[in-house]
């Protein structure tokens, strides 16, 4: 959150997660970063509002259909899902902004609005989380103070820790892909997410 900026609040975490469509990659990272923070946290997952849009979203349009598939096998929730084109507003009241990868990453941050400091592609992050003792960020502040604490901790690394090969920070699109394809990114979204949500919220996901 950018402090003065107007639709924000204080009390609420947004995550905004990016790719080209908005119809496949996206959508299951949204709809799987609900789920695991509801898993996680209950009734207080409401302290972060999770949300997606696309560099070229198909506005209106329904979630893949392969997309929705993969969603359901992880027993998170595809139904009423409609594209969105990324807008300046989107950008402008999102804390946390994670894209599918570096080319959306740098569309992102060349929108201004001082996004660089709170833009990552979801790897990228997931790989600064990893480095983050979570002794260091705080517990008595609530959920939303954490999150933000972590992002500043992550862009503070990032010049750091480096990604091992150029294509670490990419998570593929599948759009026209076989179901195949598709699970075979909806895993590489969930890893990469796991990490990322047990840090934001300090709970490790449930065994069962």
């Amino acid at each position: 959150m950018i402090p003065g900026l107007p639709g924000q609040s204080d009390d609420v975490f947004r995550i905004l997660h990016v790719c080209t469509g908005n119809v496949c990659r996206s959508p299951i990272a949204e709809r799987l970063t609900r789920h695991e923070l509801t898993r996680r946290l209950g009734d207080a997952a409401a302290g972060i509002l999770v949300e997606s849009a696309g560099t070229w979203g198909h506005e209106g349009a329904p979630m893949e259909a392969h997309a929705a598939t993969v969603l359901a096998e992880y027993a998170a929730d595809p139904v009423g899902f409609t594209g969105r084109e990324l807008l300046d507003e989107h950008v402008i009241n999102a804390d946390l902004v994670l894209t599918a990868t570096r080319d959306h990453r740098a569309q992102v941050i060349s929108m201004g609005h001082a996004a660089g400091l709170r833009t990552f592609t979801l790897k990228e992050f997931t790989r600064l989380v990893r480095a983050i003792d979570p002794a260091t960020l705080p517990d008595d502040g609530g959920v939303t103070e954490r999150a933000r604490s972590l992002v500043r901790a992550a862009a503070a690394l990032r010049g750091w820790l480096l990604a091992p090969t150029a294509d670490a920070d990419e998570v593929y699109d599948p759009y026209g892909a076989p179901l195949t394809f598709f699970r075979s990114i909806g895993e590489e979204i969930h890893t990469a997410l796991d990490p990322v949500v047990t840090a934001l919220t300090g709970v490790p996901a449930p065994t069962a």
